[in-house]
């Protein structure tokens, strides 16, 4: 297989598909957040704050999914059919949320009714954290691995994805989302809601703490063959090293009130965490349970040599002019919210 500075081109396509759903999980996973923690808002007045301060950005947030889906499809097919035949439901269940995630922030401010609005606050609340919640079962069962065949079809059913580590993987995505999420909210306050973000930042960085110790035990003690290359390359225990300290602090930060450094660190260990992910597998793509050699690697799941090296030259144009377009629309809408009559 070609090469590119030493590495072939699936695993550097590996590397990009895992950036690009990083982007995601950092961009969208404070809007996640910021909806799961919705309802914990009693006022009207904090509510419409609360949405303002992800409504120029979510729906651009969510781009970054759509790319990462057409990356994995054009670098890695035999993933994307195995992956995608296999979690149908799960699939079918999370694109339901999202658009009723989408109607909920569109509809909320349509109608002044107060019946209307709290609909909507409890749609919005109830499809972002299922949304968050969703990501991390279907994280949870590709790390754990799925019953696929050699032709990769899936052998099992439906209960099978609700297996404890998954439920446990959910869980600390929802949890890491809702930190994520608060610090975002209370560096978009003031006043009163700003007082009230910072006792939730503190509960939910606990909430997130608690969640990703007892995860990280259950894989030692229950999944071990997750720490493999680890193992068998001790340098790379750095890793995990500098996401505890920084975790830590990230304490530290919302301890002082220094929230934007708080951020950027939340923002670091949501790429350490799926940095972990990628070490964890690779280089599989989906672990088959039935038998070792059924499972689809990077190798043998991906697109021929010269479609992944004209993928590689494309990506490298069009990736950098998506980051540039997110920074631009973060910054102009940087500050805290205010609202007006364009407000939701």
């Amino acid at each position: 297989m070609e090469q590119f500075l030493g590495i072939d081109y699936a695993s550097w396509w590996f590397m990009i598909i895992g950036a690009v759903f990083t982007g995601y999980a950092i961009l969208d996973g404070f809007d996640l957040g910021a909806g799961a923690l919705h309802l914990f808002f009693n006022k009207e007045e904090s509510r419409r704050i609360a949405l303002n301060a992800i409504g120029p950005v979510w729906d651009g947030n969510e781009v970054w999914l759509v790319i990462g889906g057409g990356a994995l499809f054009a670098g890695f097919p035999k993933v994307y059919a195995a992956v995608f035949s296999a979690f149908y439901v799960p699939f079918m269940l999370f694109l339901t949320v999202l658009i009723f995630r989408a109607i909920s922030i569109e509809f909320r401010s349509k109608e002044p009714m107060l019946w209307w609005r709290k609909m909507w606050d409890v749609a919005y609340c109830l499809s972002s954290s299922a949304i968050a919640f969703l990501l991390g079962v279907v994280l949870g069962n590709i790390l754990l691995g799925i019953p696929v065949d050699r032709d990769g079809n899936f052998t099992g059913d439906l209960l099978y994805f609700l297996n404890p580590y998954a439920l446990m993987v959910g869980i600390t995505t929802l949890a890491l989302f809702m930190m994520h999420g608060a610090i975002y909210l209370v560096m978009k306050t003031e006043d009163r809601l700003y007082a009230k973000l910072t006792i939730m930042v503190r509960d939910t960085t606990i909430f997130f703490s608690i969640s990703v110790l007892l995860l990280s035990f259950y894989t030692l003690l229950y999944v071990p063959h997750l720490t493999n290359n680890i193992r068998q390359n001790p340098w790379m225990f750095l890793i995990p090293v500098i996401m505890v300290f920084n975790i830590a602090h990230i304490t530290r930060q919302v301890a002082k009130r220094k929230y934007l450094l708080a951020f950027i660190s939340s923002c670091i260990t949501v790429s350490l965490l799926l940095i972990i992910v990628a070490i964890e597998l690779y280089p599989n793509m989906l672990i088959s349970t039935l038998d070792p050699a059924y499972s689809i690697t990077v190798h043998n799941g991906s697109s021929s040599s010269k479609s992944l090296g004209i993928m590689l030259t494309v990506a490298a144009i069009g990736v950098p002019l998506v980051v540039a377009y997110t920074t631009f629309v973060f910054w102009t809408f940087k500050g805290k919210v205010k609202l007006d009559e364009t407000s939701y």
